[in-house]
């Protein structure tokens, strides 16, 4: 299609951006599908390379001064750094890294780390085209420029690139195609077994190999998935419940103030999201610094309840949003997907209670096959709901049986049904800490998706409650919370003496919330085989992996929903 300018692409009400960033064209250049999911929908992750690019680039990321009109170019050698130029009629824009003057003519130089390619050409395509699209910008601006230059940091090798007929066609042939691409609402279809992938930093978001094992269906192609290895993060959560207590920055350090005097301390870096619990003051530049940075900040009530959370601007595809909502208007796919989490929760409860009950009898494990069975086939959200609440009560009927004794009688835990607000046991108040817990990571996972936690498909949209939060996150309620109470009661970790009564009201110690909070993120970060994909990730991964295939269901991707069940 032929390029337009910046201004009729206004008028015409495009959703693609004005100019498109040279950088990014090389993205496109490598692989359509990494361009779409960086530039149009705002997602990046760093792995080794990028961040020893960057720090091998920072010489070069010092801006000099202003580039003098071509005019005003002298005979002599000059040399410009971190020059930003663009040309509304190319429909570009870049930030040239170094740009050398010889006699009337400029020479732009991209820094890459890495050694020349053994090719004839000496440089792989997307820096030609990312040195082209350079060249093009500035001979609109005017200047004389007819070649530019790679310069390879680990072999400290300069690679010249001529700019001849066919590689100024082909800019701007794949500029066209780029620009293409940014107006769809999904992105292209992932590369298949291409040795690009497990070198990306984005894998992690992409889900190539993923994505094409469950495009036919849930049925794995013929030919062995390949193993990628699943991205995960060293950054780990903060929580803060001493109450009092303050939170504010200092340079690249979050510091946590007790009556004005610092007790600990991490870095931005070190974080993957922060919980304040009851009267913890939060100061303004600290929020705006997480929020810049996309660390998650959440608020718990004193008594562990999730209300809120801070972030920020959020993921840029508002395209994933309206499938959301458009599939939450259709009630027969709503209705898909509600059973699909429904029977996966009742699936993985009758695997909890099997594998820690070797004495329960077949006609208990027959009924929760037949309850999953029920609720596979329901016609309606109430058959649903009713199948759900019958599973959910065999289940708790069964939980006590779990609970191991430890010590003498008045250390044991009881457990006799389900009750909460206020939970009246020391179990029940573990089990809604461990589901609010749940629910925030759940929240969290979406919302670095794209996805609206408020809009369900199993629960109803009501004020203030991540309906699709509760959604997701109910799969893994036997995996990961209940999981996590059994741990902390079995094991001793928690004990009677770290709970309080008020009334009919049972609640943790701030002591023994800490503790719980450590056994919660304990099981969180435990390695757990993908029962579709083969891999080992954490249960943490596991959320977000979930998260994003749901985006790709709803956008079409895949052929459905693959629930999460272990064996």
């Amino acid at each position: 299609m032929p390029i337009t300018s910046a201004t009729q692409r206004d008028d015409n009400a495009d959703s693609t951006p004005n100019l498109l960033q040279v950088r990014m064209l090389n993205e496109f250049t490598y692989c359509p599908r990494l361009f779409h999911i960086e530039w149009v929908q705002g997602e990046f992750a760093d792995n080794y390379e990028t961040v020893d690019g960057r720090y091998k680039h920072r010489r070069i990321d010092r801006k000099d001064g202003a580039v003098p009109d071509p005019s005003e170019l002298g005979p002599g050698g000059t040399v410009y750094r971190s020059v930003l130029l663009s040309d509304a009629d190319e429909g570009l824009i870049a930030r040239i890294d170094l740009l050398e003057t010889d006699h009337r003519e400029v020479i732009p130089v991209e820094y890459k780390r890495g050694s020349a390619p053994d090719i004839p050409e000496r440089v792989w395509e997307p820096e030609r085209i990312q040195l082209c699209a350079q060249g093009l910008i500035l001979q609109r601006n005017g200047y004389t420029c007819a070649r530019g230059s790679v310069y390879f940091t680990d072999s400290k090798e300069r690679v010249e690139v001529p700019f001849d007929e066919t590689l100024i066609n082909r800019t701007r042939e794949l500029r066209d195609e780029a620009l293409r691409v940014a107006a769809l609402p999904t992105p292209p279809a992932p590369l298949e077994d291409s040795p690009k992938c497990p070198r990306c930093s984005l894998v992690g978001i992409c889900l190539p190999d993923e994505i094409n094992t469950l495009f036919d269906g849930e049925q794995p192609h013929e030919k062995e998935t390949r193993k990628i290895i699943a991205s995960r993060t060293d950054a780990l959560p903060l929580y803060v419940q001493k109450q009092g207590a303050k939170l504010s920055r200092s340079a690249g350090t979050l510091r946590i103030l007790e009556k004005g005097k610092m007790v600990e301390s991490a870095r931005f870096l070190d974080i993957s999201q922060v919980s304040v619990f009851g009267n913890v003051q939060v100061s303004t530049q600290t929020v705006a610094e997480l929020a810049r940075r996309s660390i998650p900040l959440c608020y718990f009530s004193t008594g562990g309840w999730f209300r809120s959370i801070t972030s920020g601007l959020g993921h840029k595809n508002i395209h994933v949003r309206q499938q959301q909502f458009r599939a939450a208007d259709d009630a027969e796919l709503s209705l898909s997907l509600a059973r699909r989490f429904i029977v996966a929760k009742i699936k993985n409860c009758r695997t909890l209670l099997r594998r820690n009950l070797p004495e329960l009898k077949g006609g208990v494990l027959k009924d929760f096959t037949a309850a999953a069975r029920r609720a596979s086939r329901a016609k309606v959200p109430q058959s649903l709901l009713g199948f759900e609440g019958t599973a959910a009560r065999l289940y708790f009927g069964k939980f006590s049986g779990l609970l191991k004794s430890q010590g003498d009688e008045h250390r044991r835990f009881e457990f006799g049904n389900r009750n909460r607000r206020p939970p009246r046991d020391p179990v029940n108040a573990m089990l809604s800490l461990a589901y609010a817990m749940l629910t925030k990571d759940a929240h969290i996972a979406l919302l670095a998706v794209g996805l609206d936690p408020m809009l369900g498909f199993f629960h109803k949209p009501r004020f203030g409650r991540p309906a699709l939060a509760l959604d997701m996150m109910e799969e893994f309620r036997p995996l990961i919370a209940d999981s996590c109470v059994l741990t902390a009661v079995n094991t001793g970790i928690i004990s009677q003496e770290d709970f309080i009564r008020g009334g009919p009201a049972v609640s943790l110690t701030s002591g023994g919330r800490a503790k719980f909070i450590k056994a919660y993120e304990r099981r969180m970060d435990q390695l757990v085989t993908h029962p579709v994909f083969g891999y080992r990730i954490t249960y943490r991964r596991v959320l977000e992996v979930q998260a994003r295939l749901l985006a790709r269901f709803l956008m079409g991707e895949i052929e459905s929903y693959p629930m999460f069940l272990t064996r």
